[in-house]
């Protein structure tokens, strides 16, 4: 028994769309974990540079259009913070990124077969 032409065409466009949409995703995702990763980076060099200061001297963060004098403790616990959120976030997205790599995969080979198969069921 084969599926109808209107059937299999309609078919072949949605898991095309499908994969198409994955791979979308997938460089989408690629492109928020290289940004989480250069923050990360910048956070850690900032790091290594108040680390090389003595603790004597004097911080200062931006809040709004104004800088204020704030503990050097209190700015390594926000970075180390900022950098354990970005990690998690890298780890999220890698899951995200896998499931669309799966995704996309999976749609490939759904849309080899059918063609393989001439359209039959």
């Amino acid at each position: 028994m084969s599926i109808p032409n209107e059937a299999l065409q309609k078919l072949l466009q949605e898991i095309e769309s499908r994969a198409i949409s994955s791979q979308q995703q997938m460089q989408l995702t690629k492109a928020h974990m290289t940004a989480k990763q250069r923050d990360i980076r910048m956070l850690q060099l900032t790091s290594k540079e108040l680390s090389e200061l003595p603790s004597e001297t004097p911080v200062y963060e931006g809040v709004g259009k104004m800088f204020v004098n704030v503990p050097i403790d209190a700015v390594n616990k926000r970075l180390t913070s900022e950098r354990s959120e970005a990690s998690s976030e890298i780890n999220n997205l890698e899951k995200k990124l896998h499931y669309h790599e799966t995704t996309h995969k999976n749609s490939r080979d759904n849309l080899e077969q059918i063609l393989k198969s001439g359209g039959k069921a």
